[in-house]
């Protein structure tokens, strides 16, 4: 027999989304602010009002059944169709807009001079916080503390930070892409002889973190060739890297995105930049999509809707 919407606590949905998410009734609990109880009892009751167990529990959490989630979709855009229609209440609601960007560093620095204005003309009492991006940013856009990240993947077929490995509850879209460069001192060694591999590995490299992993896509290409880097300083930032570049006394070299130039240029105009000395083919395997990236559930929210429309706008298929 059908039964009725009518007979079914809507607020129960909100907790089937949230167990979803978090693949844990004791998450689920910490995030509503209940009690686990709580929760296994709202999970109880959804069972017996889809007649369905919903959730398997496993090693790994809880994991959906068919049913759930073939769910997914439509619930996501319920939820979504909800917060649009809060997000008409007044004008008073955009008075307590808040934004939320984890943004790679320095490409934080070189985006807000132009999204700011842009954020604050369409929300005049909008307030903005910005994180950079780091091996916990993606955790922060899941739990909901970030409406969203703006960084570069790798695209190497190896790379543990290809788009391909996001979690299937993230969306993404790429804006630009980027081929990183080498960045030294205009008076470098390096530059007195041909610019060649050779050339390039016979100084000592700074490298970047990422992600907490001290190699990225270079050194599985250089891997492939039988050659590697001499990585003598590793620093958690590109701004950290390119103001080591810059200093005087050492042969330190490193590699950065190309868009930091713009970077450098203000801050360090003692470095210049040469393409990494590999065949076009190997290059490939090192060019960066740099990627929006937002959970699903606000795929539709208004506001990191037009954010994502701004964004693209201002820097889709260009430099920063």
């Amino acid at each position: 027999m059908k039964k009725s919407i009518t007979r079914l606590d809507l607020n129960l949905l909100m907790t089937l989304r949230l167990i979803l998410q978090e693949g844990s009734v004791s998450k689920a609990a910490k995030i509503l602010n209940v009690t686990p109880s709580t929760v296994s009892k709202s999970l109880n009751k959804l069972r017996d009002w889809f007649d369905d167990p919903l959730f398997v529990k496993t090693q790994r959490g809880l994991v959906p059944t068919p049913m759930v989630q073939s769910m997914e979709p439509d619930l996501l855009e319920w939820l979504q169709i909800g917060q649009q229609i809060l997000d008409k209440r007044s004008d008073e609601s955009a008075k307590g807009i808040n934004f939320h960007l984890m943004v790679e560093s320095p490409l934080l620095l070189t985006m807000l001079n132009n999204l700011l204005p842009k954020i604050h003309s369409r929300y005049p009492d909008a307030k903005v916080k910005t994180s950079n991006w780091d091996y916990d940013a993606l955790d922060a856009i899941i739990r909901g503390d970030a409406d969203l990240g703006f960084t570069g993947r790798e695209s190497h077929p190896r790379s543990k930070e290809s788009l391909d490995l996001l979690p299937y509850f993230i969306d993404f879209e790429v804006i630009f892409s980027d081929l990183p460069v080498v960045y030294l001192r205009a008076d470098h060694p390096a530059l007195q002889g041909p610019w060649d591999l050779d050339q390039f590995l016979s100084f000592p490299h700074i490298s970047t973190l990422w992600e907490k992993s001290e190699m990225w896509a270079l050194d599985e290409v250089l891997c492939d060739l039988g050659r590697q880097r001499e990585i003598a300083l590793t620093t958690s930032s590109f701004e950290q890297s390119l103001f080591m570049a810059a200093q005087p006394n050492h042969h330190l070299i490193t590699t950065a995105p190309n868009y930091c130039q713009r970077y450098t240029a203000l801050m360090h105009p003692d470095l210049i930049c040469l393409p990494i000395p590999l065949a076009r083919h190997h290059q490939d395997k090192l060019l960066i999509p740099y990627t929006m990236i937002w959970h699903k559930r606000n795929t539709r929210n208004a506001k990191v809707m037009w954010l994502r429309e701004t964004i693209k706008s201002l820097y889709g298929d260009t430099q920063v």
